[in-house]
């Protein structure tokens, strides 16, 4: 029994965990740091170390994260340089159209698509044609291969603007921050909230870990969002902080892969564009980011005023 009298471990999949997991992951991380969750049918692993090292130890089978070594073969020939110019110039044709607005959905108006066109460029479909094809949706078949995960880095870049959009000293810090101060919040971002909140595992052989033994070959639940949130890894860990010094995120491997080089692009490109066509972009009055989801997780919406 833990400090809170529960007998029974909540599940990542309770009813309320769509609008907000967090109190579940804390009881998770302090009194059941290793659970079976039968709904999930898996051992849960709540933990930052715990989660960290299932991530990359060889006795957990991998599902590939882009950034793992080896990276992508499907990507090691697409020219970073040639598709980051790609998604620099939509993301200044998406913001200057958004600009025009009394008020914009980020998440629909620009997130959507600026992921979407880059992937359309990936496999040499025209510029002229690409809107179009994002448009129709064509660019979701393509995306498994040359996308990078295109449904995450949406999701990722949703989440991002809006955890800077939310702080109004975040936006004043990083209108015209240098590239290196946006690519510690990207990061920061992804830790906070990370677009895959659950990766699923399998042992190999059994695995020591906080709270117990996981058996081998079970099926094992990674809480990326709880392990992101760990107070004995991040300190306020709650808080949104480019500035923090134990800056790390679970998302994407380690490796210099063109997938995850090609998301903190598309971050950086985005914040730019946003800032130069909207320097007052703000959010709309009475707007708060509200995040869903239980596998994947950003705002639905991002309703912004682009003229402050």
């Amino acid at each position: 029994m833990g400090p809170t009298g529960r007998t029974v471990a909540p599940s990542p999949l309770d009813p309320g965990a769509t609008r907000d997991p967090h109190p579940i992951h804390r009881t998770l991380r302090e009194e059941f740091p290793l659970t079976y969750d039968p709904l999930l049918r898996a051992w849960v692993l709540s933990r930052y170390a715990d989660v960290a090292a299932a991530l990359t130890d060889s006795r957990f089978t991998h599902g590939h994260r882009p950034g793992d070594p080896p990276c992508d073969e499907a990507h090691v020939d697409i020219g970073v340089a040639a598709l980051g110019a790609v998604a620099e110039r939509t993301a200044y044709v998406l913001a200057r159209r958004i600009a025009e607005r009394q008020q914009a959905d980020l998440v629909a108006d620009f997130c959507h698509w600026l992921p979407a066109g880059t992937v359309a460029a990936a496999v040499g479909v025209p510029y002229r044609d690409m809107m179009r094809l994002v448009r129709g949706r064509a660019a979701g078949a393509l995306a498994g291969e040359c996308g990078g995960q295109i449904a995450v880095r949406e999701k990722a870049l949703a989440s991002f603007l809006a955890n800077v959009l939310t702080d109004p000293d975040q936006v004043a810090a990083l209108r015209d921050a240098p590239a290196g101060l946006v690519a510690r919040a990207w990061t920061e971002s992804l830790r906070r909230d990370p677009p895959v909140q659950i990766a699923v595992r399998r042992t190999r052989a059994e695995v020591k870990v906080s709270g117990g033994t996981v058996p081998a070959g079970a099926s094992v639940a990674l809480l990326i969002g709880s392990a992101g949130r760990d107070p004995e890894r991040f300190r306020e860990p709650d808080r949104f902080d480019p500035f923090r010094d134990d800056a790390d995120q679970l998302t994407y491997g380690s490796g210099r892969c063109p997938a995850v080089l090609l998301a903190g692009l598309e971050a950086e490109f985005a914040l730019r564009a946003l800032f130069t066509a909207m320097p007052r972009l703000r959010l709309a009055d009475g707007f708060r980011p509200v995040s869903t989801g239980l596998i994947t997780r950003a705002p639905r919406s991002l309703i912004v005023r682009p003229g402050g």
